[in-house]
């Protein structure tokens, strides 16, 4: 597990391509949790409509040799009704040029004060036994697609440097 909570990494600047050795020291760590992952769940709160500076920033650090052809489940977060705007942010620019797979299947939390808190009292019950078996049923579909594009990435296709980046 990896958390944002207080921005842990510095802004990227093109001292990352041009492997800078403190950025290979701060990022040798992360970049082991992340290629050693099959897969992983993306959990944005919902900022204004937005997804937050330090997540984006993350896809920004993050490489396809850390994330690329590996699938990951979008969760998102809204106080209110929201939540479909990051959704839709992070499908849209934060896999370009890292190669993230954004499984079909998302959960947008809705009114999360409401939901999978700790004590039943403090829980809509029939929200939070929605999201709890959505979440559940979310998780076994993004394992599914962890154990079936683990033989993808080990076959080379998907690596080439004369297509490094996305179009």
């Amino acid at each position: 597990m990896f958390c944002l909570e207080g921005n842990p990494l510095p802004l990227w600047d093109e001292g990352i391509w041009n492997a800078d050795p403190e950025w290979e020291e701060r990022l040798a760590p992360l970049r082991k949790l992340l290629q050693e992952s099959d897969g992983f769940v993306v959990i944005s709160p919902e900022w204004h409509g937005q997804v937050p500076a330090g997540l984006k920033n993350f896809f920004l650090i993050a490489g396809k040799n850390e994330v690329g052809h590996k699938p990951a489940l979008i969760v998102t977060v809204s106080s209110a009704d929201g939540g479909a705007y990051p959704m839709a942010e992070l499908r849209m620019s934060s896999y370009k040029n890292n190669r993230i797979l954004y499984i079909p299947e998302q959960v947008i939390v809705r009114n999360v004060e409401s939901v999978l808190n700790p004590d039943p009292a403090d829980n809509n019950p029939d929200a939070d036994r929605y999201f709890r078996e959505r979440i559940l049923w979310s998780l076994k579909v993004l394992r599914a697609y962890a154990e079936a594009l683990g033989p993808v990435r080990a076959s080379g296709i998907t690596q080439n440097e004369k297509f490094g980046f996305g179009m």
